[in-house]
Order: structure tokens, then sequence, then C-alpha cells
């Protein structure tokens, strides 16, 4: 029999126990994000039912991004009234029901299309016999909403309209591309308040953003100012791309 000295034995022991699995961060049961990062007080008390509907068109892509507004919505709008398709392409055959919306005589498009007229210019719900909206957003980075669009024909024939003279995105930790870019949830907000002629949904959408803005900058994180901002003051940390060059040359004189 060989003998082994105590040191070898000591390693041989440690050795035959299982390792401990990570202990994994507790998560909010609402919006899935640690419960110490969770902007769920920020939320309404109870959620809001607004007479019209936000329908999401949402690239796959958005799903795997840490900051998303969409979720918010989500959960600030009554269940029924954020409906949620996912894809490159729509309608097909996996997205139930969004052709009989996008049908629908009061669906329109919030997009800056070459058409795309003023918001507010749109009859308020309500005033002349006008029935609540279906207001379809592009959920995804300004490349994946245009790449949405130009690939679904019937988004083509859809009213579409555009925000004018709204604030400045609210969204200061994520780096926007221009300074006229808002948030998902920001242009649900500013949209749904105009349309239905009731302010108070704005602050009432947003205060999940604010929540989560407030404790990130609370806790280390800085503004973060548009790329259009950057480039035009020179401070830029990279390079940029030629098509946000282009989106951009207008502005950076």
């Amino acid at each position: 029999m060989t003998m082994i000295n105590g040191n070898d034995e000591t390693w041989r022991e440690l050795a035959d126990i299982p390792a401990d699995p990570p202990k994994m961060r507790d998560n909010c049961s609402q919006c899935r994000r640690p419960v110490k990062v969770c902007w769920c007080p920020g939320l309404p008390k109870f959620r809001l039912a607004p007479e019209s509907r936000i329908i999401i068109l949402q690239h796959p892509a958005e799903i795997k991004r840490c900051l998303r507004t969409a979720p918010m919505l989500t959960l600030a709008l009554q269940q029924d009234k954020c409906l949620t398709f996912r894809g490159k392409k729509f309608p097909s055959s996996k997205h139930d029901g969004l052709t009989d919306i996008l049908n629908d005589k009061n669906t329109i498009l919030l997009y800056p299309s070459a058409n795309a007229i003023d918001i507010n210019e749109l009859p308020k719900v309500g005033t002349n016999g006008q029935e609540s909206y279906n207001l379809v957003l592009l959920d995804g980075t300004w490349p994946q909403a245009k790449a949405i669009y130009h690939s679904s024909l019937s988004l083509g024939f859809l009213k579409s309209c555009k925000l004018v003279g709204v604030p400045t995105s609210k969204y200061v930790i994520r780096t926007q591309p221009t300074e006229g870019c808002l948030s998902t949830l920001e242009s649900a907000a500013f949209s749904l308040s105009i349309l239905e002629d009731k302010p108070h949904l704005t602050d009432a959408i947003l205060g999940p953003l604010d929540y989560l803005c407030r404790f990130q900058l609370e806790h280390g994180a800085v503004e973060h100012q548009s790329k259009e901002f950057l480039v035009r003051q020179e401070t830029h940390p990279k390079l940029i791309g030629k098509r946000l060059a282009k989106q951009l040359r207008l502005n950076v004189k």
C-alpha cells in the first residue's frame, strides 16, 4: 500500500468535492431585471388604459439588448393596449391578428417617411367621430427600423406620421444617433398624449425611464450626448461609419 503525505490527501479530498453552482442574482418577477437595478418603482400604480393601442413591430435583435424601453411600455399599459410582434418582415403567418390590425382604417405608423405628416395634424380621438388609433411603432436601431419598413410592403400603405418639436430624449444614459431620436417608450408616450389630447399620459408612461436614469446617474453613470452632438463638437471618440456620416452630414457644419 502506497502512503501519501497529508498535503496530497488534502488535495485529493478537495478534488472530490463538487463545485457549488454560481449564486444567481435575484430578478424582479415583473421586469426580469436584477432587483438592485429594477425600474418597476417608476411604473404607474395602476396600468394605464388609453383608448388607442400601441402595436410594436420589434426586430429580433432588440430582445438581446440590455437597456430596452419596450418592456417598460408593456408593463405601463394594460395588456390589450400594447401588442408586440417580433420579426424582420411584417406581417407573416406567425403574426396572428396583425394583418387585420394593419388593414384597419384607424391604424397609423409612426415613421418619418417621405409623406409622413406632423402627428399634431391628425384628428384627436373623440373629436368629429374619430375612433381610437392603432399606433404602429418600429422597435430597433435606426438601421433595423429602416430595414423593417422597406421589407414590409404593408407598412408603405399605412398613413405615416412623425413627432415634431418634442423635447430631447430623457434616455440620457444611452447614446442616441441624433439629437432628435427618441426611445420606443418616449415615442409612444408623446404620441398617445397628442392623439388623445391627454398630456398627463406622458409623465405617467415615462416614469420607469426617469427612475432608471436617475438611479444609474446616482450610482456612477454619466449623461450621454448624441453622436450628432459629439461629432459637431469634434469630441466623438471613434470614427463613424459612412451611413451615420451621411445621416448627419447636413447637421455637422
